[in-house]
């Protein structure tokens, strides 16, 4: 056992260096920081073994040697438990939330995430999945030029799309009341994610002698519907990575390119901390790079994520305690706004429009 213990602390003790130098870390180094008495010949068969573990590697001819990715893992899961934020850091973490002006779970989610790059100083992807939350409660048509409509949908998550439809008819006064009393029946308080091909093609359907001049409103709304309830993601920070000297300006090129699969990465991560490498996962296609991911949930579902992006040899004890603290202060706003929701029909938000031609 004491020899579990004395492996474990010595494998801590070279990522430790590794990630603070950058250098292959030899015994002399390990037995200088080590709290313990150990001999340099100890610590090398201790080294030796974890080489044969695969939690170290020998780069090149170096007398030292350097985690793999494998250590790194297991460095992230048997030791980040030990380190956690001060009461210092969580009350300046929770001031930060206090200064943020946030009338929407989008914005809210938004303002996190920059601040989160802000304090990390790394960059930060944002995964927005709080649009499945909402409902439809409210539906309008309004008349803007010959045969031109702005079809308007507002959600309780506080948002409002809208979309400029070009008819083949001009409607009449009455036909626009009749959709508006029509999509209030049929769409108010439905999900925005439960608008199935199925479930539009029957309310189309059921707009009778109406349908030829209608449902093309109708398909306007099953696409903002979707668009909507969509992942949002965004990046914020991008100038700290550019700023990394562990990631050449080619490699942080090659990362952000690949922004589009981010979206993939963070809505398939698990709850809790996850860890991909850029050697591991042909997202990034960069060797030394990783991506350290953390959930946030609202009314008990997953609502997105957060994932900083960095070098391999990213200081994982201070970006860590960070993330989870982030993504638990998320969780619990959400999940108050679920709350407060629940007892009002609507809440008023700023408007967050956008035109499609």
């Amino acid at each position: 056992m004491e020899m579990e213990k004395r492996a474990l602390k010595i494998l801590e003790t070279v990522v430790d260096e590794y990630i603070r130098t950058g250098e292959p870390v030899g015994s002399k180094t390990v037995q200088e920081k080590l709290s313990m008495k150990i001999s340099s010949a100890t610590i090398r068969n201790e080294m030796a073994m974890l080489e044969q573990l695969g939690y170290l590697e020998h780069p090149h001819t170096s007398a030292g040697r350097v985690p793999t990715f494998s250590g790194y893992r297991f460095y992230i899961e048997n030791f980040m438990p030990e380190h956690r934020l001060s009461d210092e850091e969580k009350l300046r973490i929770d001031e930060i939330f206090e200064d943020i002006d946030a009338d929407t779970d989008d914005r809210l989610i938004e303002e996190a995430g920059r601040a989160l790059s802000e304090i990390t100083k790394c960059a930060i992807v944002t995964a927005n999945e709080t649009g499945k939350f909402s409902v439809i409660t409210k539906v309008e048509v309004i008349p803007t030029g010959r045969r031109m409509y702005v079809l308007l949908l507002v959600t309780s998550g506080g948002s409002i799309k809208n979309r400029v439809c070009r008819l083949q008819f001009d409607l009449t006064g009455e036909q626009v009341d009749f959709f508006t009393r029509f999509a209030d029946e049929n769409l108010t308080g439905l999900n925005i994610d439960s608008l199935s091909d199925d479930l539009m093609e029957s309310l189309s359907a059921a707009l009778g002698s109406y349908m030829m001049m209608l449902s093309p409103l109708m398909k306007g709304i099953a696409e903002m519907s979707a668009e909507m309830a969509k992942d949002q993601v965004s990046v914020n920070g991008e100038a700290n990575l550019i700023a990394c000297d562990q990631l050449q300006s080619r490699e942080i090129a090659t990362i952000l390119s690949n922004r589009e699969r981010f979206s993939e990465i963070l809505s398939g991560a698990f709850s809790g901390i996850n860890i991909l490498f850029g050697e591991e996962n042909q997202t990034f296609v960069v060797s030394n790079s990783s991506m350290i991911t953390s959930s946030f949930e609202k009314d008990g579902q997953k609502a997105g994520s957060f994932g900083v992006i960095g070098p391999a040899r990213i200081d994982y004890k201070r970006i860590i305690p960070y993330l989870e603290y982030f993504s638990d202060k998320i969780t619990d706003l959400l999940s108050e706004d679920a709350e407060e929701t629940a007892f009002a029909e609507y809440l008023p938000a700023e408007k967050e429009a956008e035109d499609f031609e």
